[in-house]
């Protein structure tokens, strides 16, 4: 068998199976569910913006809003900017706690002046603001920015509007490796194939991406260096090479080989060289994924009779199972700060999001959809990114870890897979 099965559904079949998606997708932000505590923020249409190519209070508000932390007051009609000292009573009555107000003006050079201040309205005061001077095609950025800077102030977090997230397409006979903002708009091609990609993987610096691909007529592990386009081939051994992850500190990649019979866990440099095998079982390990410390490695094995979830040193050694719950628990992401596992369980016939605390045993399922996949977290580890499909279609979705708080990024008539969100912005 040249690719093992426990990741076949996953990561091949859906793609090989896929309708056909034009080239440029677009997206929506469509936002479920109510959280137990938001904070209730107004954001006024920014002065200019009507001329602006991009309407940055809106992708502030929208930012704000799935991340499940914020509830939007109504800021419609209002005639604010960046210099304005507002009379915060109407605020305050109309149940809002903070506002955000800013301008966007064109310069000489082409480039946009983008400002806004963000004030407390209940306790009036001025809590800063920020400036950007940025040709067009950044405004959605700069807009994340703002959003960012929002987000932290107000919860005392890192925001991660302005990262990145990664996703797999299919365009009738056409694969494509996309990169994208962190709410799936501004998608760039990364990589397109006539031959399927699967299994991108952000490394830590979000410099570079490690992902599979088939243009060999079998899966080749590549390192695909974003900002020049440029690759380098990392594993093409006898069998399959598949499920590339990045250690913490960017110099290993955990990846799977059968190129010594069976599908097994292996390190390798990540600028290439000689594997060193982690796992020997007579089952299936398979994707493989670093505890931020780096100090062990969670994967995927059947050797139990059936797939579960098993940790293990990073230097290899005796693996630990992880996953009670269920007979069928596959595509470990673990969150940033080590405290969370996100999986995809089978339950009755269904793929389901599921979420556990590690040291605990307690499981939780975040979502009521049949179809998940490829759970990845935010940064900041108050996301989870993952594709699913809603209404017969394949969307990419995020949700809160308590499953409160949706938002559905949908492509037009299209397939979307395997997303991967990347780190903090350097």
């Amino acid at each position: 068998m040249n690719i093992p099965t426990l990741w076949r559904r996953r990561q091949l079949v859906g793609l090989l199976g896929a309708v056909a998606l034009p080239a440029l997708a677009q997206f929506r932000v469509e936002v479920t569910g109510v959280g137990l505590t938001q904070l209730p923020i107004a954001i006024a249409p920014f002065r200019g913006e009507a001329q602006a190519p991009q309407k940055i209070a809106a992708i502030v508000q929208a930012d704000l809003e799935r991340s499940g932390q914020f509830r939007a007051i109504d800021a419609a009609g209002s005639a604010l900017d960046e210099t304005s000292r507002p009379d915060v009573t109407p605020w305050r009555q109309k149940g809002a706690d903070s506002l955000a107000a800013g301008s966007v003006s064109r310069l000489v050079d082409g480039r946009y002046d983008v400002r806004f201040r963000l004030w407390d309205v209940v306790r009036g005061q001025d809590l800063g603001g920020q400036s950007y001077a940025v040709p067009a095609g950044d405004l959605r950025l700069a807009a994340h920015r703002i959003a960012d800077y929002i987000y932290q102030k107000l919860t005392g977090e890192k925001g991660v509007f302005s990262t990145r997230i990664a996703y797999v397409t299919q365009s009738g006979s056409r694969y494509n490796l996309w990169v994208a903002d962190a709410d799936g708009e501004n998608a760039q091609s990364a990589l397109a194939s006539s031959e399927p990609i699967i299994s991108p993987a952000w490394s830590a610096s979000g410099a570079q991406l490690a992902y599979v691909s088939f243009e060999s007529r079998k899966p080749v592990v590549y390192v695909h260096d974003v900002a020049t386009g440029k690759r380098r081939l990392i594993a093409n051994f006898k069998g399959s090479n598949s499920a590339p992850a990045w250690s913490p500190d960017g110099r290993t990649l955990a990846v799977t080989l059968s190129r010594d019979h069976g599908s097994q866990l292996y390190t390798i440099d990540a600028n290439g060289g000689e594997p060193r095998r982690l796992t020997q079982s007579s089952g299936i390990d398979t994707e493989p994924v670093y505890a931020p410390d780096g100090r062990s490695i969670y994967f995927v094995s059947d050797r139990g009779g059936a797939p579960q979830i098993y940790r293990m040193s990073s230097a290899g050694g005796n693996p630990e199972r992880v996953t009670f719950t269920g007979s069928y628990n596959i595509s470990p992401a673990i969150s940033p700060d080590g405290r969370w596992l996100a999986y995809i369980s089978r339950i009755n016939g269904a793929f389901k999001l599921q979420v556990m605390e590690l040291g605990g045993q307690a499981v939780h399922s975040l979502t009521d959809t049949t179809a998940d996949e490829s759970p990845s977290f935010a940064p900041n580890g108050r996301l989870i990114v993952y594709a699913t499909r809603q209404n017969g279609k394949e969307a990419l979705m995020t949700t809160t870890l308590d499953g409160k708080i949706k938002a559905r990024l949908a492509g037009q008539g299209g397939d979307i897979r395997e997303p991967d969100w990347g780190p903090f912005q350097k």
